[in-house]
């Protein structure tokens, strides 16, 4: 039987490359399983190779260290949440705000009440006990999404930006839709979670509607009197 499995890059693949693939992926997932459930700090590397079946140098072989190996799980949880938070920001840039806003709104609850699990777990992870890539978590995966939603809302506002008036509306919004986040507590306080998708969306409505009629009503106080918060 030849040793030659398969072809990548123009160079032969054999057994030896197979074997070492595999582990590096025995190796990202039991990591990343591992630092959903206890954190980071909380997790050491013997741990890992033991649960991966893998030596004991063989993180540092496949990934430098434990803290890049840490890196290539945040790197793979930041795709998922872009992913979501770009398809809050697809509404055609010629609509009106207001459509954009519902859009955002829209596409943002049914998302936040239905997350990975092993992203949910990484992300409060780094907010009760943030390692070093939380300042890059926060650029890549959320302020984007933000920075478009400040956009929208300062519009709306006819302010800019950088008014206290966005920030606080924003914080608004984002509290309104981070509420029907997976939470045990919420779910003994109001009987009847998990919500249908139906359910979901007639709450992403009011949501919607609520915030608009909010956002009128502040606007028309700064257009007559040019009141700060």
């Amino acid at each position: 039987m030849t040793r030659t499995l398969t072809r990548r890059r123009g160079r032969r693949i054999g057994r030896r490359d197979v074997r070492e693939a595999a582990t590096r992926e025995r190796l990202l997932d039991t990591a990343t399983r591992l630092f959903a459930e206890r954190g980071y700090f909380h997790v050491p590397v013997r741990d890992i190779c033991r649960e991966a079946r893998a030596n004991i140098a063989a993180i540092n072989y496949h990934f430098g260290d434990k803290l890049r190996l840490y890196r290539a799980v945040v790197d793979a949880a930041i795709a998922e949440v872009r992913a979501a938070g770009d398809a809050t920001m697809d509404a055609p840039p010629e609509s009106a705000p207001e459509a954009r806003l519902r859009h955002y709104i829209r596409t943002f609850v049914p998302r936040v009440a239905r997350p990975a699990a092993w992203i949910m777990g990484i992300m409060r992870h780094e907010m009760n006990e943030p390692t070093p890539l939380a300042p890059a978590i926060a650029e890549r995966a959320f302020i984007p999404r933000i920075k478009y939603l400040s956009g929208i809302v300062a519009e709306l506002l006819g302010c800019p930006p950088s008014d206290p008036h966005v920030a606080l509306t924003v914080i608004s919004i984002q509290s309104q839709c981070l509420f029907y986040r997976p939470d045990p507590f919420r779910d003994r306080v109001f009987p009847g979670w998990p919500l249908s998708d139906t359910q979901l969306g007639q709450a992403a409505e009011y949501i919607a509607e609520f915030t608009i009629a909010g956002i009128r009503g502040i606007a028309s106080r700064i257009a007559k009197s040019g009141s700060t918060p």
